[in-house]
């Protein structure tokens, strides 16, 4: 039902214009992503992933095509949609306290409510005993945590994700991979993930959307039905055979096939 569809990309181009080229990043691509699902993108390096995070979030305006998000377009749902980056982008002079209430202050939406809701957060998820630290004194995992806290604190219906643990060793990728997808899915949150880590996709997602090289397209989609968390899917039956199959479209296009 479309009033269930979040984010929908009809037939949608993104041409980036420069002084002595254009470069086509994006052509004719059809995405959909349903209230409450989790969804990740997966493609050649750079394909034009992030390029759609741009066009959802409003930063660019598709060259051609409709970009719809909770109806709206981009630029009027930008307040209901969060955007998480590969590094944390924490200030390291403010307190993780201050960092995790920074988009409230933005959004000029910081009142006493909101910031008990954003304490409730670090607390739920770990890191209540850190609010008055600086970022320095945190792991990678930790600051990555942060970092999600503060998108979260402001109640956003939309999640985006742009490789957010790309720069975290494996052991701790794979911890905050576990608890990421757990805080989405208990949240009943949506969310779009880029990776290129086919693993990371199948053990987050409900759906994984395979690109083709630039200009991106969706060139084939793969729903995702394995149980439990997202550590456990890794070793349960047929996750093998799906990442063989993601990784034979991704393998098949890369060698110009």
């Amino acid at each position: 039902m479309l009033e269930d569809m979040i984010a929908q990309l009809d037939n949608v181009s993104l041409i980036y214009h420069e002084p002595s080229r254009e470069t086509k990043a994006v052509s004719s691509l059809c995405l959909a992503v349903r209230r409450g699902e989790f969804v990740s993108i997966v493609g050649p390096s750079g394909c034009g992933k992030t390029s759609v995070l741009s066009l959802l979030s409003g930063l660019y305006p598709p060259s051609e095509g409709s970009v719809r998000v909770l109806g709206l377009t981009p630029a009027e749902a930008r307040s209901r949609v969060g955007y998480m980056l590969q590094r944390d982008e924490l200030l390291e002079w403010r307190t993780i306290e201050r960092n995790v209430l920074l988009g409230l202050e933005i959004k000029k939406r910081l009142t006493r409510e909101s910031r008990e809701k954003a304490m409730e957060l670090l607390e739920k998820y770990g890191l209540g005993d850190f609010k008055r630290a600086y970022p320095a004194a945190l792991s990678g995992g930790m600051r990555q945590k942060a970092a999600l806290i503060r998108t979260l604190a402001f109640g956003p219906e939309l999640l985006l994700l742009d490789e957010p643990f790309s720069a975290l060793d494996y052991q701790t990728r794979l911890m905050l991979e576990d608890e990421v997808r757990t805080i989405i899915k208990q949240g009943g949150l949506t969310a779009i993930l880029v990776t290129h880590d086919i693993s990371e996709a199948i053990a987050m997602s409900d759906r994984v959307a395979v690109f083709s090289s630039r200009p991106a397209r969706v060139k084939r989609e793969f729903e995702v039905r394995l149980p439990g968390s997202a550590f456990e899917r890794r070793s349960a039956e047929g996750f093998s055979r799906l990442f063989d199959e993601i990784w034979k479209e991704l393998d098949h296009d890369e060698r110009g096939a």
